[in-house]
């Protein structure tokens, strides 16, 4: 553990920063975990509802540094090709 002044606040402030990364990691994963199961099932209006969802949130998760640009534009355009080969 560590021992100076700032490294104590340097510690809280990670594990705050961790704890916040995971909540907008989950919410990513529940949202395409949500659509690759509407896929699966056929569900193709569910699933096309879905996506717009979740566009938005793999694009803020990527506005707030959490995943990487490239990595949320290359879940985003998997998505897309799952949902629009649905129909």
């Amino acid at each position: 553990m560590a021992n100076h002044k700032s490294a104590l606040k340097r510690a809280r402030q990670n594990e705050n920063r961790r704890m916040r990364n995971k909540d907008v990691k989950t919410r990513v994963k529940n949202v395409v975990k949500e659509i690759r199961t509407a896929a699966a099932a056929d569900e193709t209006d569910t699933a096309k509802d879905k996506i717009n969802v979740a566009k938005s949130i793999i694009d803020k998760a990527a506005k707030k540094g959490v995943l990487h640009k490239n990595t949320a534009s290359r879940k985003i355009s998997r998505l897309s090709r799952l949902v629009n080969g649905l129909s």
